[in-house]
């Protein structure tokens, strides 16, 4: 059993890829809670590991979010991403 207390969905639009990451845009960001998701490791629904938070960059509001995904993986832009903090 999986405690989701400490989990916080991300709330990303997926916009494209970069040579090495994903990237998203925030479409609602807390910047309270959500700006310490940076470095942190991302899970999908299932609570795998997906990959790691490289960047938050752009305006503060809503900000873009790069995420290295794990080359062995196949990801789906659809999915609903969590971290732990």
């Amino acid at each position: 059993m999986v405690n989701r207390k400490n989990w916080v969905k991300l709330n990303l639009f997926y916009l494209g890829e970069s040579t090495k990451n994903k990237i998203f845009r925030a479409t609602k960001w807390n910047i309270e809670i959500d700006a310490k998701i940076f470095r942190k490791i991302v899970y999908n629904e299932n609570y795998d590991t997906i990959g790691i938070i490289k960047e938050i960059f752009g305006p503060i509001k809503l900000p873009f979010v790069s995420i290295r995904t794990r080359p062995e993986i196949e990801f789906n832009p659809k999915s609903t991403l969590y971290v732990k903090i």
